[in-house]
Protein backbone atom coordinates (compact mmCIF):
# COMPACT_ATOMS: atom_id res chain seq x y z
CA UNK A 1 0.00 0.00 0.00
CA UNK A 2 3.10 2.42 -0.28
CA UNK A 3 1.85 5.62 -1.69
CA UNK A 4 4.12 7.83 -3.75
CA UNK A 5 2.00 11.33 -3.05
CA UNK A 6 2.41 13.57 0.10
CA UNK A 7 -0.31 13.18 2.60
CA UNK A 8 -1.36 14.69 5.57
CA UNK A 9 -1.81 11.83 7.82
CA UNK A 10 -3.12 11.86 11.45
CA UNK A 11 -2.68 8.94 13.60
CA UNK A 12 -4.46 9.06 17.16
CA UNK A 13 -4.09 6.45 19.27
CA UNK A 14 -4.03 5.67 23.40
CA UNK A 15 -0.75 4.58 24.44
CA UNK A 16 2.94 5.22 23.24
CA UNK A 17 3.26 1.65 21.24
CA UNK A 18 -0.16 1.78 20.09
CA UNK A 19 1.05 3.90 16.64
CA UNK A 20 3.65 0.93 16.09
CA UNK A 21 1.85 -1.89 16.84
CA UNK A 22 -1.15 -1.58 14.60
CA UNK A 23 -0.15 1.10 12.00
CA UNK A 24 3.68 1.58 12.61
CA UNK A 25 4.67 -0.75 8.94
CA UNK A 26 2.03 1.41 7.02
CA UNK A 27 3.76 4.70 8.44
CA UNK A 28 7.22 2.78 7.61
CA UNK A 29 6.18 2.52 3.94
CA UNK A 30 4.83 5.89 3.08
CA UNK A 31 7.84 7.87 3.89
CA UNK A 32 6.44 11.11 2.29
CA UNK A 33 3.20 10.88 4.64
CA UNK A 34 3.13 13.84 6.64
CA UNK A 35 2.30 12.70 9.98
CA UNK A 36 1.54 14.00 12.47
CA UNK A 37 0.51 11.24 15.84
CA UNK A 38 -1.66 12.47 18.84
CA UNK A 39 -1.05 9.81 21.94
CA UNK A 40 -4.01 10.83 24.58
CA UNK A 41 -2.43 9.06 27.66
CA UNK A 42 1.03 8.72 29.58
CA UNK A 43 2.51 12.34 28.99
CA UNK A 44 4.41 11.89 32.38
CA UNK A 45 5.40 8.41 32.21
CA UNK A 46 8.76 9.05 32.36
CA UNK A 47 9.62 5.82 30.24
CA UNK A 48 7.26 5.59 27.75
CA UNK A 49 6.65 9.36 27.03
CA UNK A 50 10.55 10.24 25.73
CA UNK A 51 10.57 6.69 24.11
CA UNK A 52 7.32 8.06 21.77
CA UNK A 53 9.57 10.74 21.46
CA UNK A 54 11.95 8.97 19.80
CA UNK A 55 10.01 6.78 18.07
CA UNK A 56 8.33 9.77 16.28
CA UNK A 57 12.11 10.75 14.81
CA UNK A 58 12.42 7.31 13.56
CA UNK A 59 8.74 7.31 12.21
CA UNK A 60 9.60 10.86 10.53
CA UNK A 61 6.29 12.07 12.50
CA UNK A 62 5.57 14.60 14.56
CA UNK A 63 3.08 14.59 17.83
CA UNK A 64 2.19 15.36 20.87
CA UNK A 65 1.16 13.08 24.30
CA UNK A 66 -1.95 13.91 26.64
CA UNK A 67 -2.54 12.93 29.59
CA UNK A 68 -5.72 10.99 29.96
CA UNK A 69 -6.63 9.00 33.07
CA UNK A 70 -4.60 5.56 32.54
CA UNK A 71 -5.08 3.56 36.14
CA UNK A 72 -5.11 -0.21 35.81
CA UNK A 73 -8.58 -0.16 36.98
CA UNK A 74 -9.44 1.32 33.39
CA UNK A 75 -12.37 3.41 35.03
CA UNK A 76 -14.66 5.33 32.13
CA UNK A 77 -13.86 8.36 31.14
CA UNK A 78 -16.88 10.94 30.50
CA UNK A 79 -17.07 10.82 26.39
CA UNK A 80 -16.53 15.22 26.47
CA UNK A 81 -13.04 14.43 28.20
CA UNK A 82 -12.41 12.33 25.42
CA UNK A 83 -13.50 14.61 22.54
CA UNK A 84 -12.03 18.18 24.78
CA UNK A 85 -9.00 16.08 24.87
CA UNK A 86 -8.80 14.95 21.09
CA UNK A 87 -10.06 18.27 20.04
CA UNK A 88 -7.36 20.37 22.18
CA UNK A 89 -4.50 18.47 21.10
CA UNK A 90 -5.32 17.71 17.72
CA UNK A 91 -3.34 19.72 14.97
CA UNK A 92 -6.41 22.17 13.81
CA UNK A 93 -6.49 21.18 9.93
CA UNK A 94 -7.93 19.41 7.52
CA UNK A 95 -6.67 15.51 7.11
CA UNK A 96 -6.42 13.28 4.01
CA UNK A 97 -6.13 10.77 6.26
CA UNK A 98 -7.02 10.06 10.30
CA UNK A 99 -6.34 6.60 11.40
CA UNK A 100 -7.32 5.53 14.71
CA UNK A 101 -8.63 2.77 17.01
CA UNK A 102 -11.53 0.85 16.37
CA UNK A 103 -14.36 1.02 18.59
CA UNK A 104 -14.53 -2.34 19.07
CA UNK A 105 -11.51 -2.40 20.57
CA UNK A 106 -8.23 -4.43 19.14
CA UNK A 107 -8.11 -7.06 21.83
CA UNK A 108 -9.50 -8.06 25.08
CA UNK A 109 -9.93 -5.90 26.33
CA UNK A 110 -8.79 -1.77 26.80
CA UNK A 111 -11.54 0.69 27.45
CA UNK A 112 -9.41 3.28 26.42
CA UNK A 113 -8.96 1.69 22.63
CA UNK A 114 -12.66 1.70 22.45
CA UNK A 115 -13.41 5.40 23.93
CA UNK A 116 -11.07 6.79 21.57
CA UNK A 117 -12.01 5.08 18.86
CA UNK A 118 -15.66 5.99 19.22
CA UNK A 119 -14.65 9.50 19.84
CA UNK A 120 -12.48 10.05 16.38
CA UNK A 121 -15.43 8.14 14.55
CA UNK A 122 -17.86 10.66 16.53
CA UNK A 123 -15.97 13.89 15.70
CA UNK A 124 -15.30 12.95 12.24
CA UNK A 125 -19.18 12.04 12.10
CA UNK A 126 -19.97 15.76 13.44
CA UNK A 127 -17.27 17.59 11.30
CA UNK A 128 -15.44 18.39 14.29
CA UNK A 129 -12.27 16.90 12.87
CA UNK A 130 -12.22 16.46 9.34
CA UNK A 131 -10.65 14.51 6.67
CA UNK A 132 -10.89 13.15 3.06
CA UNK A 133 -10.48 9.26 4.68
CA UNK A 134 -10.84 7.70 8.42
CA UNK A 135 -9.26 4.30 8.58
CA UNK A 136 -9.87 2.10 11.91
CA UNK A 137 -7.52 -0.50 12.95
CA UNK A 138 -8.98 -3.79 12.52
CA UNK A 139 -7.68 -6.45 14.65
CA UNK A 140 -9.10 -8.81 16.92
CA UNK A 141 -8.54 -11.40 19.72
CA UNK A 142 -10.94 -14.08 19.90
CA UNK A 143 -11.50 -13.51 23.62
CA UNK A 144 -7.81 -14.10 24.43
CA UNK A 145 -8.08 -17.22 22.30
CA UNK A 146 -4.68 -15.86 20.05
CA UNK A 147 -2.83 -13.14 19.78
CA UNK A 148 -4.65 -9.89 17.69
CA UNK A 149 -4.86 -10.26 14.14
CA UNK A 150 -6.80 -8.87 11.63
CA UNK A 151 -10.64 -8.91 11.59
CA UNK A 152 -12.48 -11.23 8.92
CA UNK A 153 -14.44 -7.88 7.49
CA UNK A 154 -11.47 -5.95 7.52
CA UNK A 155 -11.05 -3.68 4.60
CA UNK A 156 -7.67 -3.21 3.53
CA UNK A 157 -4.67 -5.64 4.57
CA UNK A 158 -1.07 -6.18 4.04
CA UNK A 159 1.40 -8.11 4.83
CA UNK A 160 4.86 -6.60 5.51
CA UNK A 161 8.07 -7.04 4.17
CA UNK A 162 10.62 -8.57 6.42
CA UNK A 163 12.43 -5.27 6.06
CA UNK A 164 9.42 -2.96 7.30
CA UNK A 165 8.50 -5.50 9.46
CA UNK A 166 11.84 -5.82 11.35
CA UNK A 167 12.10 -2.39 12.26
CA UNK A 168 8.83 -2.48 13.51
CA UNK A 169 9.76 -5.17 15.64
CA UNK A 170 13.01 -2.96 16.74
CA UNK A 171 10.50 0.03 17.78
CA UNK A 172 9.17 -2.55 20.04
CA UNK A 173 11.99 -4.39 21.39
CA UNK A 174 14.70 -1.92 21.49
CA UNK A 175 12.97 1.64 21.26
CA UNK A 176 9.99 0.66 23.61
CA UNK A 177 12.17 -1.51 24.99
CA UNK A 178 9.94 -4.61 25.43
CA UNK A 179 11.46 -8.10 26.47
CA UNK A 180 11.15 -10.56 23.12
CA UNK A 181 8.75 -12.88 25.54
CA UNK A 182 6.16 -10.03 26.60
CA UNK A 183 2.63 -9.70 25.05
CA UNK A 184 3.87 -7.04 22.73
CA UNK A 185 6.60 -8.30 21.13
CA UNK A 186 5.02 -11.41 20.60
CA UNK A 187 1.90 -9.32 19.29
CA UNK A 188 3.40 -7.08 16.87
CA UNK A 189 1.14 -7.94 13.84
CA UNK A 190 2.82 -8.60 10.31
CA UNK A 191 -0.16 -7.99 9.29
CA UNK A 192 -1.79 -4.58 9.50
CA UNK A 193 -5.20 -3.95 8.76
CA UNK A 194 -7.98 -1.41 8.40
CA UNK A 195 -11.68 -0.33 7.75
CA UNK A 196 -11.50 2.14 5.90
CA UNK A 197 -13.97 4.83 5.48
CA UNK A 198 -14.35 7.64 2.51
CA UNK A 199 -16.59 9.60 3.46
CA UNK A 200 -18.41 10.26 7.00
CA UNK A 201 -20.71 7.37 7.80
CA UNK A 202 -24.89 7.85 8.80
Amino acid sequence: MKQNILKSVAVIVAHPDDEVLWVGGTVLMNPLWQCFILCLCRKYDTDRAPKFYKVLKILNATGVIGNLDDEPEQKPLNSEQVDNAIMTLLTPKHFNLIITHNPKGEYTRHIRHEEIGKSVLRLWQQNKITADELWLFAYEDEHKSCYPKPMKDATYCETLNETIWLKKYKLITETYGFDKDSWEAKTTPKREAFIKFSCRVA
